[in-house]
């Protein structure tokens, strides 16, 4: 079996960024965040005990970034749909999330992502012909600091 070949029409996503969005931290959000994955670190849930540490607030757990200001931030789903239109096979598989983390992000603080393909490549592997995408979300906080990096991999077969 043959890779996958990318056509014209995929590799021109290449680089371009997506509409950026933002997002707010609040307090709430990071404590509910912080119990749904069963993270009991005061820092994330006491606000007292948080008031009292080196950053004088709650902080986020890593990869938290805060929930959309607006309606409607980048929809990794209506995404993949698009890249399918675009000549993509249709079989779906995750193919993880990667963080690189850059400064300290809690509670007051505002961020905003933009979102651009990384790249995308055509292989062969055990699936077939497959397609292989990496989505990369930069979060830059309010004082224009870049706060981390997450890498979405994909694969279409």
């Amino acid at each position: 079996m043959a890779a996958f070949v990318v056509p014209d029409s995929l590799k021109q996503l290449v680089g371009q960024a997506e509409k950026p969005f933002v997002l707010k931290v609040e307090e709430g959000a990071i404590q509910r965040y912080a119990r749904a994955v069963g993270d009991a670190n005061p820092l994330y849930n006491n606000v007292q005990y948080a008031a009292q540490s080196k950053w004088g607030r709650l902080m986020a757990p890593p990869a938290f970034g805060g929930w959309p200001v607006e309606a409607e931030g980048f929809d990794m789903i209506k995404f993949v749909a698009r890249l399918i239109g675009l000549g993509a096979p249709a079989g779906l598989l995750d193919g993880g999330v990667d963080y690189e983390f850059y400064s300290d992000v809690g509670a007051g603080d505002t961020l905003v992502a933009v979102t651009r393909v990384e790249s995308i490549e055509g292989r062969e592997t055990k699936l077939g012909a497959t397609m292989i995408t990496v989505v990369e979300t930069t979060f830059t906080n309010q004082k224009g600091a870049r706060a981390f990096v997450m890498r979405n991999t994909f694969l279409n077969f």
